[in-house]
């Protein structure tokens, strides 16, 4: 998905902020949704890492505790051509991953003790690549400020339904306005979220050169995630490299993630279509 398509979808949801504003309390509530908007896109601009990675109880390692983990961190990161991210690991036995931060300086990515007892050297490597990757297109600030949005947009769609219209027909459009702003922001969040970790599975496989371990680390994780679902916030589930929620088929309609077996059937591509 190239910026511009990006940028549109950010104001999109920006726009879904400001009509669901109105609807609260027209003109002012725009203009104290706009104000929420800024606050809340300056604050994970600058505090996304700390927050998120606070959100999941995620502590930092040393090289001495993880060694394999740090080992295809620095050599991953090197052949990325990117700084070395810092490292965490998520007291979480679901296993899964994701990388938040602001820029490639400022960066980090946590995987939790789950997934260190399923994956072998090669599929870890895959995973940390496609972190990576995530980290150098800059998905990481694009992905803190589409969950911020979101996240703003669920909150005033609720107080909406406290602080709208008092007569039948403005009750009525506050409850529409409750229910639908929350699955517009949603799909619009899906939007962003499904292309980008399509590219990201393709930059990770090229920076490991084994797109058939990404696949097969995939595999694993969607498995392990569909037996036991990691303990996340639905805000930021489209961060984690396969969807930490477990689902019902109505419900992985709306998955901030690609099917699996689409991810899976493009790297195998890359494999066989590599000189």
């Amino acid at each position: 998905m190239n910026t511009f398509k990006v940028i549109i979808l950010i104001a999109s949801l920006s726009g879904l902020l400001m009509i669901v504003g109105y609807f609260i309390a027209r003109r002012k509530g725009v203009v104290i949704a706009l104000i929420i908007s800024l606050i809340m896109n300056f604050g994970s601009y600058w505090y996304s890492d700390t927050i998120v990675l606070k959100m999941y109880n995620a502590q930092p390692v040393t090289k001495s505790q993880v060694p394999v983990l740090y080992d295809a961190l620095e050599s991953l990161s090197a052949k990325a051509k990117i700084p070395v991210p810092k490292i965490y690991v998520i007291p979480e036995n679901a296993p899964n991953a994701f990388a938040t931060g602001r820029n490639e300086d400022h960066a980090a990515v946590a995987v939790t003790s789950g997934i260190l007892k399923i994956l072998n050297k090669e599929e870890l490597e895959g995973v940390i690549a496609h972190e990576l990757s995530h980290i150098k297109h800059k998905d990481i600030l694009i992905s803190t400020m589409a969950a911020t949005i979101v996240s703003a947009v669920v909150l005033l769609s609720r107080w909406s339904i406290f602080f709208g219209g008092s007569d039948d027909s403005g009750m009525i459009k506050t409850i529409a306005v409750a229910i639908i702003a929350p699955v517009a922001a949603t799909v619009i969040q899906m939007a962003i979220s499904r292309s980008r970790e399509y590219e990201a599975d393709a930059g990770g496989a090229r920076v490991s050169g084994k797109p058939e371990a990404l696949a097969s680390a995939l595999a694993k994780l969607s498995r392990s995630a569909a037996v036991r679902p990691t303990d996340a916030n639905p805000a930021t589930a489209h961060m984690f490299i396969v969807n930490p929620l477990s689902g019902s088929t109505v419900m992985s309609l709306f998955s901030t993630h690609p099917p699996l077996e689409k991810r899976v059937e493009r790297l195998m591509k890359m494999k066989y279509s590599a000189p």
